[in-house]
């Protein structure tokens, strides 16, 4: 079985946040979905779950939950097949309710992150494949 990623984010509304994540064009999973939480299907691989606080804190005993809205604690970087994917993932997002920020071109890379109606954010990118074969750049 191949490794899978789980991405566990603690949201103030399931369902806002569900209907969020479906707008990026990713599946919601029932069998893993009820009140507390839903399961969104990035891909074979990656899931992200939508956490209500109070269950997000009962998988971290003694510790608060984050405002992602004042501090970033973590960035989720997704690799996209081309520059136009990423401005369409991050264009659906804001259509979503998203907040944009700018887009980064390295030349060999290209970025544009958005943040969720949460406050997480998200780093879609493209990268050249010849120059992701080649390593990063010596500068």
């Amino acid at each position: 079985m191949p490794t899978m990623i789980f991405i566990n984010l603690p949201v103030a509304d399931v369902a806002r946040s569900t209907a969020f994540y479906e707008a990026l064009g990713w599946t919601l999973n029932p069998m893993f979905s009820d009140e507390n939480a839903s399961c969104i299907v990035v891909s074979d691989t990656i899931f992200v779950m939508l956490l209500t606080h109070e269950f997000f804190s009962s998988f971290t005993p003694g510790k608060g939950v984050a405002d992602s809205h004042a501090a970033i604690g973590a960035q989720y970087a997704l690799s996209c097949d081309s520059r136009d994917d990423v401005d369409a993932l991050v264009a659906r997002a804001v259509e979503a309710g998203g907040s944009p920020w700018e887009s980064r071109d390295l030349g060999f890379m290209y970025s544009r992150a958005f943040q969720d109606p949460d406050g997480h954010y998200w780093d879609p990118f493209w990268m050249d494949p010849a120059a992701a074969a080649g390593g990063p750049p010596s500068d």
